[in-house]
């Protein structure tokens, strides 16, 4: 059917970066360097630049970086991280790789981000970090997060979906002790495959992050720092990731004023999860909320509307982490939340006709065209 509308499609972009992309593999491929190279280099320090901080240390994918980011913070066997449970489990993870314990805090019910408050309840002595995540390309107020937690706990931003994103002008992932990117395809920048970065102002988080991606090596063949792993970024994706860097803001522009148009069209008809205000959103995500929330997916789908939902299932309730040690806040928020969001397509190479579908569409599941 041609009124298809996909919720994604990276070809689009694919097509018009492939001579690019392909000029590139080919230097590098002729270079003979493919891990921990010049373009590893470069790529480290115009992201650092980009994100405001001291240094990046890429690694090879985003869950790898939030798993180096907790360790280089101190995070151990048995320590506590207070983390939010609508955003994917990918902290989860990490601190279950640990050892850690995950300790679930409530969202804000507008943002959706984790609430301060909710999260300061939860600190324990055993507390060493806390996870926010930046969640659909929206940002958290880490500063509001800090004087609620104390100066003593480790900030860790997750800026996976909130690349070039800021609030009162300071950019994602530099407010905190650390933060960690993902470049999975998806993201807002996205290799040909996976890849990801911890990211820091503290020159010791940085040195333990590089230690901890390469087995823990002090030097060559000598390991000194626990928890160490083989996590590194191909060169040739760092040099792809080099020549994307640049399009981030722009692209982001175009996600923002596409589910402004939406917003626009019938805004007063379904909730959009919001920013907090002087925040300049990434937009990953064009995420909105329903108590029909099934009903509308089974209309857009019969209408040729791809839908996402970003996510489902609370981590405090995934099976994986029955039997394993967590502890959990009220989450009234958080469960409402994973009950009713619900992503409309929303990606730069998106048509004006497709935009003007899913308008058409969601107005006739709500009960007026648009």
């Amino acid at each position: 059917m041609d009124d298809q509308v996909p919720f994604n499609d990276l070809h689009r972009y694919a097509v018009v970066v492939a001579d690019r992309l392909g000029a590139i593999a080919g230097r590098v491929i002729r270079s003979g360097w493919y891990l921990l190279g010049p373009e590893t280099e470069a790529f480290e320090a115009e992201l650092a630049a980009f994100t405001d901080v001291a240094g990046a240390v890429t690694v090879a994918n985003g869950t790898d970086a939030l798993e180096i980011a907790l360790r280089a913070v101190g995070v151990d066997h048995g320590d506590e991280v207070v983390l939010a449970a609508n955003a994917g489990g990918y902290a989860t993870t990490a601190c279950l790789a640990i050892g850690a314990v995950p300790v679930y805090a409530d969202v804000d019910p507008v943002t959706l981000l984790l609430d301060p408050a909710a999260a300061s309840a939860l600190v324990s002595p055993t507390t060493r970090a806390v996870v926010v995540t930046h969640l659909y390309g929206n940002v958290a107020d880490v500063a509001v997060l800090r004087a609620a937690v104390g100066d003593e706990i480790a900030i860790v931003e997750d800026v996976a979906q909130a690349h070039g994103a800021s609030l009162g002008g300071r950019i994602a992932g530099s407010m905190g002790d650390v933060a960690t990117y993902s470049f999975y395809p998806t993201k807002n920048l996205g290799a040909l495959g996976d890849g990801g970065a911890v990211m820091s102002d503290r020159a010791d988080v940085l040195t333990r992050a590089r230690a901890l991606r390469q087995y823990g090596w002090e030097s060559r063949y000598v390991a000194t720092v626990p928890g160490g792993r083989n996590s590194r970024l191909d060169e040739i994706q760092a040099a792809f990731l080099r020549d994307l860097l640049p399009e981030v803001i722009a692209r982001n522009a175009r996600r923002g004023a596409i589910r402004q148009g939406y917003l626009d069209a019938f805004g007063d008809r379904v909730e959009f999860v919001r920013a907090a205000p002087a925040t300049v959103a990434a937009t990953h995500l064009c995420v909105v909320r329903s108590p029909e929330r099934d009903r509308l997916i089974e209309v857009l789908t019969d209408h040729g509307v791809a839908t996402a939902v970003h996510f489902p299932v609370p981590d405090h309730t995934q099976p994986a982490l029955a039997g394993r040690p967590h502890r959990c806040g009220p989450l009234e928020n958080t469960v409402a939340a994973c009950d009713q969001v619900l992503s409309l397509p929303c990606f730069p190479e998106l048509t004006d006709r497709e935009i003007a579908r899913v308008v058409e569409v969601v107005g006739a599941a709500t009960g007026r065209p648009s």
